[in-house]
């Protein structure tokens, strides 16, 4: 504002040596300064100091009138007629200026005074302090279900039931689903319909914890797989046991629970019951990866030698040889077939050799060899099966099998 005050001032000085021509074009270019004066002082007025418009008002009038007194000296009555024109601006402005009234200012700061200031620097009492409850913000990304446990009611309740998080996080995109669900009206009619199936209290935690995308499952869909066991004849119970035993069993398709079904009927011969029977004992093989179970097959029959008839035999009494570990089922064979010598026959009588330790079936051989007993013919005398050789506990097979004690065989075993 200085500055317009500053050129208000040289112009003033300049037009007591200027002619009467420049005196008009230099009332005309004051009258737009003074325009743009008057915007400015509006502006001021908002930001600083309301009585900015009022001085550049006042300023304005004093130059006005020496312009006019200077021009009545110099000019004829039609310079005094032109610079009542220019002048009669002013007087126009000036009742725009009065219509403002001081109490508009001194309102619009009252407003502005009353705003609370939003500062985190305020000063606040101890009563307010205390009555500001500050719930800790929920993480925005975290590798681990721990932290949102104390700020989510759905882990909470699940953790309840025994769900272990630190497995359930490992699964892709687990925890973000937990995070997504309801514990009201997402979670817990599952759980009622798990109950229902046969799944015990204490086996719903580690059952979600296992597969905890079931609770995403639509119900009609859990209801028409459960119905559609029941309709091939799998008992209550044996849904139940199948359904706690393989939790994602009821994750899959009616279609594909039909394909597995059929398989084991057809590509390895199996009968209506004994498929039944199979997937009963071992409902796994439901859900599970078909490769193992026909390479296995294809062991059993080509590597192993067993005919058709005999590993049919040994499926149904030993679910777990078609998913067994292929390394284990041959070196397991071989010791028993080429080096104790026991025959095909007999390994399809007791298959449950296959579930054993090899390491405990080549010490027990090793000890009966060493004291002479090591006969496994049915038809020879001593004779001492496979049951017992590897079903016993060590006193009772060195006591009633070996005819030796515990002593000696442990002495025998730090000889090897």
């Amino acid at each position: 504002m200085a500055f317009w005050a500053r050129q208000i001032s040289i112009w003033h000085l300049s037009v007591k040596t200027s002619s009467v021509a420049n005196s008009v074009q230099q009332l005309r270019k004051t009258h737009r300064m003074w325009m743009q004066l008057r915007k400015l002082s509006v502006l001021s007025f908002l930001c600083t100091d309301n009585h900015f418009l009022q001085r550049g008002l006042k300023t304005y009038r004093s130059v006005s009138l020496g312009n006019r007194l200077q021009s009545t000296n110099l000019s004829n009555g039609q310079i005094v007629s032109s610079e009542s024109n220019l002048l009669s601006p002013v007087n126009h402005y000036q009742q725009q200026e009065e219509v403002i009234p001081s109490s508009d200012t001194k309102t619009l700061y009252e407003v502005w005074e009353d705003t609370p200031p939003s500062s985190a620097l305020e000063e606040i009492s101890e009563e307010e302090a205390v009555q500001i409850v500050a719930e800790p913000p929920l993480p925005l990304g975290s590798f681990t279900l721990r932290d949102y446990v104390d700020r989510s009611e759905t882990l909470s309740k699940l953790v309840l039931l025994g769900v272990d998080l630190s497995k359930v996080e490992k699964r892709p995109n687990a925890g973000q689903l937990l995070l997504r669900l309801d514990f009201e009206k997402d979670i817990r009619k599952r759980l009622l319909f798990l109950k229902d199936v046969g799944v015990e209290d204490n086996q719903l935690g580690p059952f979600l914890t296992q597969n905890p995308y079931i609770l995403a499952v639509d119900m009609e869909a859990l209801e028409t797989r459960v119905a559609y066991l029941k309709s091939k004849k799998f008992g209550k119970e044996a849904v139940a046991r199948m359904v706690s035993r393989a939790p994602f069993l009821l994750s899959f398709s009616v279609e594909r629970l039909d394909n597995r079904l059929g398989f084991f009927q057809k590509e390895l011969g199996l009968s209506v019951q004994k498929t039944r029977d199979l997937v009963v004992r071992l409902p796994r093989l439901l859900t599970g990866s078909l490769e193992p179970i026909k390479e296995n097959w294809q062991v059993c029959q080509v590597e192993l030698g067993f005919r058709r008839n005999e590993i049919q035999h040994i499926v149904s009494k030993i679910p777990k040889i078609l998913t067994a570990n292929k390394k284990k089922l041959t070196e397991t064979f071989d010791y028993l077939h080429n080096v104790m010598g026991i025959p095909h026959h007999i390994l399809t009588n007791f298959p449950q050799v296959f579930n054993s330790k090899l390491l405990r079936v080549k010490e027990r051989h090793m000890f009966l060899t060493f004291l002479g007993r090591a006969q496994y013919d049915p038809a020879q005398p001593s004779y001492i099966s496979l049951d017992k050789l590897v079903s016993m506990p060590d006193e009772v097979f060195c006591t009633e099998v070996a005819k030796a004690s515990v002593k000696d065989f442990e002495k025998f075993l730090k000889t090897l």
